[in-house]
């Protein structure tokens, strides 16, 4: 019952967004990120030399300051934990997902895979690259242990620390959170560093090129931010568009050939009858008529019409009572037409009459009857 209650009093709470712009590669940061990479390289090179930081890592070695100090050894033990990747990345990646979903936004889950990947990738990498055995597998003393089948130069454990607590730093939305956290995450990965060492799982140099993998991850965020906007932006549309039933991948629309002729244009159907409407045109009139003569226009003209009718409003297609229009059959007058009986027609043939369709009519005419009678 608390827990429904602490749910819903989430629920009502108002959103919060971030008031930090997201970082930039910067001036001052790319400096930074330059001399990392200097200093990472110099480490490399000063291993593969046999310099004189392969002979302190033989002296702390064989210094063991787990003998030395053996009551510090079971915290210590604990400690170290803060530094693997599974119990630090769920931990972390809870108190993220938990800030994305007060801010409305999947950018600090992203950042921090983003960190995480890059970590895997190019700490991974340089391990299984040079192959440098640990303290506790060292075959000749004074020797770098390289090339040996090892998976120790960088350390993972420091590596890990220095990305996964700065990560909090990197997001952190006001500058006294950013450098308070800067500082527990500097605290945690010299602390974890320093452990490695005392445990003697790491030599010095191990440690010492973990910060420089870490802080480079860390400072190399920024080329990354177009990428995760990216990401956050496609998450978002795509749970959208499967809340409205659309598909998961949509598929966009052919365009058309060049060179391809426009498809058939459909003829405009009647709202009434469900037919294609037949659109007609003013032809003429004759005088002292009171209507106009309509002649059916061919629907593959590929337009509509005017209709001719002196009725105003009415639609295309349509007469003037609202009914479709159909094809119009050959107009005479009553006046031209022979009067037919059961018996044949009662009017002899006149081969030089001519049909008057430009005069008004007589009203004889209209009945039928001939004109004159």
């Amino acid at each position: 019952m608390r827990t429904d209650r602490i749910l819903a009093r989430l629920e009502q709470e108002p959103e919060r967004p971030s008031n930090r712009e997201v970082p930039r590669m910067s001036r001052t940061r790319r400096v930074l990120f330059g001399t990392t990479l200097g200093l990472y390289g110099a480490i490399v090179a000063a291993v593969l030399a046999g310099t004189r930081l392969v002979r302190l890592d033989w002296q702390v070695m064989l210094f063991r300051p787990y003998k030395q100090w053996p009551e510090l050894h079971a915290s210590l033990d604990y400690f170290v934990v803060l530094g693997q990747r599974g119990p630090t990345a769920v931990l972390v990646a809870a108190w993220l997902g938990w800030r994305s979903w007060r801010q409305r936004t999947l950018r600090p889950v992203f950042a921090l895979a983003v960190a995480l990947l890059l970590l895997n990738v190019t700490v991974g990498a340089v391990k299984y690259g040079l192959g440098r055995l640990g303290p506790h597998y060292a075959t000749t003393v004074g020797s770098a242990e390289m090339f040996a089948g090892g998976d120790i130069f960088p350390s993972g454990h420091t590596a890990n620390a220095v990305v996964t607590w700065g990560i909090l730093a990197y997001l952190a939305t006001t500058p006294r959170a950013r450098r308070v956290l800067s500082v527990v995450a500097a605290m945690f990965a010299l602390g974890v560093g320093a452990t490695t060492v005392y445990l003697g799982t790491h030599w010095v140099s191990d440690v010492l090129l973990g910060w420089a993998a870490g802080l480079l991850i860390l400072l190399a965020l920024p080329w990354f931010e177009p990428a995760i906007a990216w990401a956050e932006h496609w998450v978002l549309a795509t749970r959208d568009r499967l809340r409205a039933g659309g598909p998961l991948f949509p598929v966009p629309a052919s365009p058309p050939l060049p060179g391809a002729a426009p498809g058939p244009i459909p003829a405009p159907v009647s709202a009434t009858g469900g037919r294609p409407a037949i659109g007609v045109q003013r032809v003429g009139s004759s005088e002292g008529s009171s209507a106009w003569e309509r002649e059916p226009v061919p629907a593959s003209a590929g337009r509509t019409a005017v209709v001719a009718s002196g009725a105003p409003g009415t639609a295309a297609g349509r007469g003037a009572e609202g009914r479709p229009h159909h094809a119009a059959r050959p107009h005479t007058t009553r006046s031209e037409r022979t009067p037919v009986t059961p018996t044949g027609s009662r009017r002899p043939p006149h081969s030089d009459r001519v049909g008057r369709t430009t005069t008004p009519l007589a009203p004889s005419a209209q009945r039928g009857r001939p004109a004159g009678s």
